[in-house]
This record gives C-alpha cells, sequence and structure tokens, in this order.
C-alpha cells in the first residue's frame, strides 16, 4: 500500500524490489495518470490521502478478511519540514506524517516506509520525530530514522532523504539498513549519451564540466516553481557544471549549437529523469502530461534506486533472510519531551533541566520548549517563584474531525501538490 505516491518513482523501486501494489493513492491528477500508464489503472487512487471517500485504511487491516498486508510505504508532503520553507510542522495543512503513523495500527502491516526530506531530521523537529517513535513503539513495532543520500545509491545528485522504517518484533532483527556506496556518478556519467545524441561539437567539453554530481532537482509545486532547476544556489551550482537552469529544453544540443552567455545547455526531462535515477533498470517508465507536470513528476519523486535499496532490506527482513541479531535502536530524539512526557503533572523547569540532562540549563530549556511548542500544546504557569511545564496535546492532524487541517486543505487544494 502506497500513500502520497506522486509519479512512482517509490513505487517503481519497490516492484524491483519484489513489492506489488494492492494501492497506490496520489492526490495530483497528471501524477495519477501517470502512475496508471506504468501500474494497473484498478490500483491507482486519486484524491486527499486522508479523504475517507478516497479509501478507508480499515477495509486493509486485521478485520478486513484480506490478507495481510506486508508493507506500508509513502512519500507524505516535505513542505512542512523543508529548510527553505516555514518549517510549520504540524501546523501545516499538508502534514500527514503524524496522521500515516495513526494507519499503521489500523492496517497492521508488516512493515513502514515512509520518506521526506532533510529538514524533518533537524533540531526543530526532534519532538516530532520523538512523538512518531512513540506512537510505533505502543503499536509493538521497532522504528528507526535514517538519513540517507541518493548519491550512495547509483543517483547523481545530493539529495539527503531522511527515511523512517518500523517493523513488527518478529522482523525487526532481520532488518539492516542498506550501505551508501562511495562511488558517484557524475552528471555527465549518467547523461552524456543523451546530451550528445545529436552530434553537438561542445560534448566533451561539456563533459568535463559536468564531471561532479549535481545539486538536489526541486520539482516545484502548483504554489511555487516552475519548470527551472531550483533556487539562485542551485542555479549557481548548475551553471558550475555547464548546465543552464534558467527552464527546460524540448531537445539535445544540435551541430553548430552556441549558448554565447549562458554557462551551457539546458536539460531535457529525459535528462531529467536519468539524474533522478530513472535509468537503467528504473529506465522504463513513461511520463505523461506536459513538459513542466512531466518535471513536477519527476524533481518531486524519491528516486527509484533508493527506493529499490531500503525497499530490498525490507524484503530480506519479511523473509527472514540471514540471521536475526538483536538490534538496539536508539529511541530518543529529544530528552525535554520525553520528560514532560512521563510526567504525571506540571514539572519545574530545574527538574526538567537536571532529568532531560541539559549542559546548557535554563536557556537551552527554553528553546527546546520553544521549539516543541510549534508541534505541541506546552502549558506553562507560574508556581512559588518558578515556571512549571506540562506537556498536552499533539497538534497534528491524526484523523480528527473537527481539526483545522481539513478547512485549510479545502481552501488551498489547488495549489497543493
Amino acid at each position: 500500500m502506497e500513500i502520497c505516491a506522486g509519479a512512482g518513482g517509490q513505487a517503481l523501486g519497490l516492484h524491483e524490489a519484489g513489492f506489488t501494489h494492492r494501492l497506490a493513492i496520489e492526490l495530483d491528477e497528471n501524477a495519477c495518470t501517470t502512475l496508471k500508464a506504468n501500474l494497473p489503472s484498478d490500483v491507482v487512487a486519486q484524491g486527499d490521502v486522508a479523504d475517507p471517500a478516497v479509501w478507508k485504511p480499515v477495509q486493509h487491516g486485521p478485520k478486513s478478511g484480506r490478507p495481510e498486508l506486508a508493507l506500508l510505504a509513502g512519500g507524505v508532503p516535505c513542505p512542512p519540514f523543508t529548510i527553505a520553507g516555514k518549517q510549520l510542522g504540524a501546523n501545516d495543512e499538508r502534514d500527514l506524517f503524524a496522521w500515516a503513523v495513526e494507519q499503521v495500527n489500523v492496517i497492521r502491516p508488516r512493515a513502514v516506509m515512509l520518506e521526506n526530506v532533510r529538514g524533518l531530521s533537524m533540531p526543530r523537529f526532534a519532538g516530532y520525530r520523538q512523538h512518531v517513535l512513540d506512537q510505533l513503539a505502543s503499536f509493538d513495532y521497532v522504528a528507526e530514522w535514517r538519513l540517507l543520500h541518493a548519491s550512495g545509491f547509483g543517483v547523481p545528485q545530493l539529495r539527503p532523504r531522511f527515511v523512517l522504517v518500523a517493523l513488527q518484533k518478529e522482523y525487526a532483527g532481520y532488518f539492516s539498513w542498506p550501505e551508501e556506496s562511495e562511488h558517484e556518478i557524475t552528471v555527465a556519467d549518467a547523461i552524456g549519451d543523451l546530451m550528445g545524441k545529436h552530434g553537438w561539437e561542445g560534448l566533451e567539453g561539456w563533459k568535463k564540466k559536468a564531471s561532479k554530481i549535481a545539486p538536489t532537482i526541486v520539482g516545484g509545486s502548483k504554489k511555487h516553481g516552475g519548470a527551472d532547476l531550483g533556487p539562485t544556489r542551485a542555479k549557481r551550482a548548475w551553471a558550475e557544471l555547464g548546465v543552464d537552469a534558467m527552464g527546460l529544453a524540448n531537445d539535445a544540443p544540435k551541430p553548430g549549437d552556441t549558448f554565447e552567455g549562458k554557462p551551457g545547455p539546458k536539460l531535457t526531462n529525459e535528462m531529467v529523469a536519468r539524474i533522478q535515477g530513472w535509468a537503467g533498470r528504473f529506465g522504463d517508465w513513461e511520463f505523461t502530461g506536459r513538459k513542466t507536470s512531466n518535471y513536477r513528476q519527476i524533481g518531486n519523486a524519491f528516486p527509484p534506486p533508493m527506493a529499490f535499496a531500503v525497499g530490498k532490506a525490507i524484503m530480506n527482513a519479511l523473509q527472514k533472510q540471514g540471521e536475526a541479531s538483536d538490534r538496539q535502536v536508539n529511541q530518543e530524539h529529544d530528552p525535554v519531551y520525553r520528560v514532560l512526557r512521563d510526567a504525571k503533572d506540571f514539572i519545574t523547569a530545574d527538574k526538567l533541566v537536571k532529568e532531560a540532562e541539559l549542559q546548557l540549563g535554563i536557556p537551552e530549556l527554553e528553546k527546546r520548549i520553544s521549539m516543541l511548542s510549534q508541534d505541541f500544546e506546552v502549558l506553562q504557569r507560574e508556581h512559588k517563584s518558578t515556571v512549571e511545564y506540562k506537556l498536552a496535546g499533539f497538534k497534528a492532524f491524526v484523523g480528527q474531525d473537527d481539526h483545522i487541517r481539513h478547512e485549510a486543505f479545502q481552501k488551498n487544494r489547488t495549489k497543493i501538490s
């Protein structure tokens, strides 16, 4: 089962790892058309993944009469956590991470794989991550986060992705994270044949410039970003590779083409797809729609080779390959959250500092409370000349009928992708 499936980067990688889809759910119409061009159309569902009218998770759970689901996977929206954005987290109507985690206890898959941007790994979201781990532990899953880099899996770009894998305890000891290769494939390695397919005389000089990995492909959204290769910093990095990042070309350079005043030729969507990992065994994938839509689909995808590597590691665990280990997972991401979570009532600032073992004392506590308060209700009160704190509710959408997410989502639906 794949939620927020996009145009199928994760789908393709997981298929190559041995999984087949029962259902793939995606909001964007163009991405759904691409999914239907590559997967059986009856497994693709279009709409808000949290809308019961689109699908009902309980119909795939233990009491549904269906076979047990092997894997719940997805690439839930990244804008709530991206470093380049406002990092609204639980207050962003696009945040579906917490909701997805709650569905684990409804569906009870053997394994879970959810990926997002590097921003989710930052201190700002330590409490959020802790809550996710706590929930999965309460569901009897062993869960762990890992920051992976696309370049370590044969993808010629930086593209760090923050991946959560959780398994039922029966399988957890057989899981180990895939190792990243130190050998990097360059942009020239990946698309040199495409850039030179019409006999462009400047190819060899261009390949010397492009003998590095690319910056992260930025697909943009309906609200922000067209068919160019990202913000100013990314454009400068592309220029160093001999690429004009101010748009996309319809075709590769032809004999006699020169690019005066430009760093070099523009990329085509076919080239961008290669740089995103649609190459070799992952190269047979059809993208539908117009150029800008294609670029957005490609740029927002989870690179297929990364999905394959993590998916294969999960498949090995589900098949209990190898010898099981007593896998120890560090479950602590936010000591302040942990102390507040375990406290039965208000707790003083001094006691919080001591029990959370904060090296910088009250200033560090205040900073952590400020970050926590963005995703949680943290109550504060003055008591006997000191400040006391108590952890109250989680602000994120986890399925509540009265959550502010519903109104905000409907208001901004046409801009969400």
